[in-house]
């Protein structure tokens, strides 16, 4: 019988070569097919006043290419050979990778171990560059929920670099240089600072050795600079309200949460699947909208809220567990909020039941092994969880860890982070909607 891709019993290989560059290989050979994944372990949360976007814009620099591999034939190579390739750049991470035909899968090695330290950055392609980044930050603008969770994480954190969005501020996107760009690379594309995740169909010894021929050999350099800028206890609620385009209104309420290796994140991501029926996994999630929620119940199905679903992402430093509602036509931001705050004083006067607790341990890990269906998928995990916790076991343990849970352990989750002092409460309200200040009627009461 065929192992299923998240079978426990498939092993991973975790070696450390002499530059210090982690290394995790997964056989699989389910199909002809190889993901091949280099994280470093840099993104917005190591960035500087000044420099905010930069983690987002080196991501952006690396497709430029080098002497070996120019940019404008990198992408027509490995199409040719029937692959594909991408990026992409988050708190915690910067992430490239390739899935490819097993036997064509040394060009993606080439090209990762010549990008690590070639990368060609010219005051011609960091210009051209900027006029892209700029139009995509622009994009933004136009985008209510881009413009609320700004406001919201800005207002949350004021001194941990959380505080800014992964693409960066504007004023930091017009200033910055190459030589900040350049510098930015040197300091953080080192193999000290790498993890190279290698899933599909390979031998390992000979993945290994090839690994060791293109990669051992490039020089490790400094430690990149802890991120020291802890964010101090909340003291009490913060409010924020965004007005701009559109003709839908949102509301969010961010809790601070503590971050991915904290003991309480599995009660967390049960209690979030039980009372909202959201996401535990971040840009990895799988799943929909779960109607059978509390959450759905008291917003969606009450014809208050369009939408509405909970988010909870593994991260290093403590970060938001945000409870999110699209307001229905018609209705106004401060209904839904009150129905909102309604729930939660039910949920704590009606605390999650045991037959809510065990749909929840099955949604909550439904979605951790959805997340990992793919050969793909897999890469994501274990990169995703060894960048982030330093141990590519984590999302394997998490899920060991639900069954754990208690309704007890819910119980003190929610006392204990679900409070009013760890919230920011945050609207969209579109302009020219008919709403003033605090979304109230203009023409009545």
């Amino acid at each position: 019988m065929d192992q299923s891709l998240n079978d426990p019993r498939i092993p991973i290989t975790r070696v450390v070569l002499d530059n210090s560059m982690t290394v995790l290989l997964k056989e699989m050979h389910h199909a002809p097919v190889i993901t091949f994944m280099i994280w470093y372990r840099v993104g917005s949360r190591n960035e500087r006043p000044g420099q905010t976007g930069v983690s987002h814009w080196v991501e952006h620099m690396m497709f430029k290419g080098t002497p070996q591999f120019p940019g404008d034939t990198m992408e027509r190579m490995i199409s040719r050979e029937g692959g594909y390739w991408n990026a992409f750049t988050w708190l915690d991470y910067t992430a490239y990778y390739e899935t490819m035909p097993a036997d064509r899968i040394d060009l993606a090695l080439r090209l990762e171990a010549d990008r690590m330290i070639n990368t060609e950055m010219t005051e011609e392609a960091v210009e051209s560059e900027r006029t892209v980044i700029l139009s995509e930050r622009a994009m933004y603008a136009n985008q209510p929920r881009f413009l609320l969770d700004e406001e919201i994480t800005a207002a949350a954190f004021r001194v941990h670099p959380y505080h800014h969005e992964v693409i960066g501020d504007m004023v930091d996107l017009q200033t910055m240089t190459r030589e900040d760009l350049f510098n930015y690379y040197r300091r953080h594309y080192v193999p000290n600072n790498a993890i190279v995740v290698v899933v599909g169909d390979f031998q390992l010894d000979t993945m290994l050795d090839r690994l060791r021929n293109l990669f051992g050999g490039i020089r490790p350099g400094d430690a990149p600079a802890p991120v020291m800028r802890q964010e101090p206890s909340q003291l009490g609620e913060r409010r924020v309200e965004v007005n701009g385009p559109g003709d839908t209104a949102y509301l969010t309420f961010a809790y601070r949460v503590p971050g991915a290796v904290h003991p309480d994140y599995p009660a967390l991501s049960v209690l979030n699947a039980a009372f909202a029926g959201g996401s535990s996994l971040g840009m990895f999630a799988g799943g929909g909208t779960n109607r059978s929620s509390r959450l759905y119940k008291a917003l969606v199905m009450s014809e208050l809220a369009a939408g509405a679903y909970g988010s909870l992402t593994p991260t290093i430093d403590p970060f938001l567990y945000t409870i999110n509602a699209v307001v229905r036509s018609g209705r106004k931001p401060a209904e839904v909020e009150a129905a909102l705050l309604a729930e939660l004083a039910r949920l704590e006067s009606e605390p999650i039941t045991p037959d809510e607790l065990g749909k929840a341990l099955k949604r909550a890990r439904a979605q951790f092994i959805m997340a990992g269906e793919s050969i793909s998928g897999q890469a994501q995990l274990i990169g995703a969880a060894e960048a982030t916790t330093g141990d590519y076991q984590w999302f394997e343990a998490v899920l060991e860890r639900l069954n754990q849970v208690t309704l007890e352990d819910l119980e003190r989750v929610r006392k204990t982070y679900l409070t009013p002092r760890s919230r920011t409460v945050g609207w969209y309200v579109p302009q020219g909607n008919g709403m003033g200040e605090n979304g109230i009627d203009e023409e009545g009461s």
